[in-house]
């Protein structure tokens, strides 16, 4: 939910791609040396080839990161998590501490200065050390070197083997227990759904090449099948599911969120961290937001619980894909910081207490959200696009004064392209050259523009993967960026760091083609040409068609808002109603923007405690969603004409 920076593993972010080749791999090609790795760990420490793959997998699809560590200080294609040094060096940003509520009726919440430092780590964060006292290995060479990584990971698969009383046996379904036991969870559903996705990958293989080039190959064991009945003699705790609303295919627990009365520090009453609805018998579902928590799990938890600080639907945590409820999807959480958005959203946030933004995400986090927004998105009828699932990071600012403070998480290292293909809505070409979109879809691993601000500002960050793709005033690189004069009305450039979103589109985004110049694209964005560059060879952007707003004939310019709000006359006496303030931009004749569809205005009365007052304000007013920078926003309908995108 926050933005900050921190610094853990510095050193290791030095530490070349890979290390030494394994014993016995010195005939192997350099793509092939991580294959390697694998074969010679599961020699030495008697686990199953497919085993270590298969974990491997669900961890980091094999990928290496350069030796960063992830959100959860997690190393290399095994995940071995050395969280220590980052609870002691967390580092924050200035950036993003608005009101999370987002709605001006009453006094804005202050965020809690809570930044996490209990060392009393559990075991899943500690299991690099671990595997140094199995392996002999340094801790610096685990995290830094693949192959030692690989061979902690065998080691530690082979002791809780071993712990389990079980033989080191070449048949994978014996070792179902031990990958369950390598998840780190304390429950039997999150064990067991973790053991059960690694089998899955294992019955049906996998061939990827990795981020550093690697090929790596695990072939089909159609006979790994589940023992589901080893888990239950693991004597872990069972979760209280407590009327969850999660899919099947993923372990829910319920820690709800208290909806309770407070006196805040001049006495007044005050209530948090969320309000009772109706949803969506009393207004519609139409968003999910994904969070990055910028804290850790057990802190996390705290935060949720905690009566005067925020609250939210969902947390995942990253090391098993654990999921808590905290607040059921009728109610409206406090997390977007913008009320229109909160009114009318699910807030799911991701475990990450680096607050690191070039670290990484587990795939099994990725694999346990995309279950759980496509399960939301079924049931609320709420579309798979961009539009409709918002990062933190694309949320507007509800009123001019706001937009400095909007959040920035979860960032440009959040794998759109491929949460997307989870949730099986991959981004692809939908059109031919004239379809008069766009959709942004970089290759996320060969995708690596700089940024800077993730250790300390105006630093270069490691080079990364990135959802991110950058915007030119010209079709230039050396030309000036794009400038957003919300985030900087006297006019100042934007810069490359990490946390501004001035000049930059996301995979999955859509934009209305403006021109083409060589290699590069130009499309509609804050009401200005902004150009990016888009070879055919490594496009970073594919042909779309759909439908895009422009300017009714015979108007120059139109405003652009924040949230969709009625009009004031939809309101009841004694009510204020709400202002419908624009944003600073304007969306001006000749331009056109990707539309995600139409609302009438909206808003949720609930400015106390006592539910009698809460009311639903619906108006006549219509307004059409657009993708009109990086974040969305919203045009009246009856300030535009709708039209096809293609051209001829």
């Amino acid at each position: 939910m926050r933005v900050a920076g921190g610094t853990l593993g510095v050193a290791a972010l030095l530490l070349p791609l890979l290390g030494a080749a394994p014993p016995g791999a010195s005939a192997e090609a350099p793509s092939g040396r991580l294959q390697g790795a694998f074969a010679s760990a599961a020699a030495e420490y008697q686990v199953p080839q497919s085993v270590l793959l298969g974990v491997s997998y669900l961890q980091s699809r094999w990928d290496t990161h350069g030796g960063a560590p992830s959100v959860t200080g997690g190393y290399g294609p095994m995940h071995l998590t050395d969280a220590r040094a980052a609870l002691a060096n967390v580092a924050r940003h200035s950036e993003a501490e608005g009101d999370a509520r987002g709605d001006d009726s009453r006094a804005p919440l202050k965020a809690s200065e809570a930044v996490p430092t209990n060392t009393q780590l559990p075991a899943r964060l500690r299991t690099l050390p671990r595997a140094a006292e199995l392996t002999g290995l340094s801790a610096e060479r685990l995290r830094g070197d693949p192959a030692a990584n690989v061979r902690g990971g065998a080691a530690l698969l082979a002791a809780a083997q071993k712990k389990l009383g079980k033989p080191l046996s070449d048949r994978p379904a014996d070792w179902y227990a031990a990958v369950a036991k390598f998840s780190g969870a304390d429950d039997a559903a999150t064990a067991g759904t973790y053991a059960n996705d690694v089998f899955a990958v294992i019955r049906d293989g996998e061939r990827r090449t990795t981020d550093a080039g690697q090929q790596v190959t695990l072939r089909a064991r159609p006979d790994a099948e589940p023992q589901a009945a080893q888990i239950e003699r693991m004597g872990l705790r069972k979760a209280d599911a407590g009327g969850t609303e999660c899919p099947k295919t993923v372990s829910c627990e319920w820690i709800p969120a208290p909806y309770e009365e407070f006196k805040d520090e001049n006495g007044n009453d005050d209530y948090g961290n969320h309000d009772l609805a109706d949803r969506p018998k009393d207004q519609s579902i139409d968003y999910i937001v994904i969070h990055d928590t910028e804290s850790t799990w057990e802190q996390t938890l705290k935060l949720v619980q905690d009566k005067t600080y925020l609250a939210w639907h969902y947390s995942l945590r990253s090391t098993d894909g654990h999921i808590v409820q905290s607040i059921k999807n009728k109610d409206v959480g406090w997390h977007a910081g913008n009320w229109y958005v909160n009114a009318k959203s699910i807030g799911l946030e991701h475990e990450g207490f680096l607050a690191q933004p070039d670290s990484w995400y587990t795939e099994e986090m990725y694999r346990s959200s995309s279950r759980l927004v496509k399960y939301l998105s079924k049931k609320y009828g709420i579309p798979l696009d961009r539009q409709h699932i918002l990062g933190h990071d694309t949320v507007p600012g509800p009123t001019t004064s706001t937009i400095k403070s909007m959040h920035t998480d979860p960032g440009p290292y959040w794998d759109w392209s491929h949460y997307f293909a989870l949730m099986g809505k991959p981004f692809h070409q939908t059109a031919g050259p004239n379809g008069g979109l766009v959709t942004v879809a970089p290759e996320f691993d060969e995708n690596q523009p700089k940024f800077t601000g993730c250790e300390k500002a105006g630093a270069a960050c490691a080079p990364h993967g990135s959802s991110a793709v950058r915007l030119y005033s010209k079709p230039s690189e050396d030309a000036p960026l794009i400038k957003d004069i919300g985030l900087r009305p006297n006019g100042d450039p934007s810069t490359i760091d990490v946390n501004d979103m001035a000049s930059r589109v996301s995979a999955g985004q859509q934009y209305a083609v403006a021109g083409r110049e060589g290699d590069w694209t130009a499309i509609w964005y804050l009401g200005q040409k902004a150009w990016f560059k888009n070879p055919s060879e490594q496009p970073t952007a594919v042909p779309a068609k759909g439908l895009v707003v422009t300017p009714k004939p015979g108007a120059s310019e139109v405003p652009v808002y924040g949230r969709a709000y009625p009009e004031k006359e939809a309101y009841p006496a004694g009510m204020t109603p709400q202002a419908i303030s624009p944003l600073p931009y304007k969306l001006l004749s000749g331009q056109r923007y990707a539309t995600g569809g139409t609302t009438r205005g909206e808003y949720f009365y609930s400015p106390t405690f006592d539910t009698s007052t809460h009311k639903v304000v619906k108006g006549k007013d219509v307004y059409y969603e657009i993708q009109f920078g990086h974040r969305v926003a919203w045009v009246r309908a009856a300030d535009v004409q709708v039209l096809p995108s293609t051209v001829s």
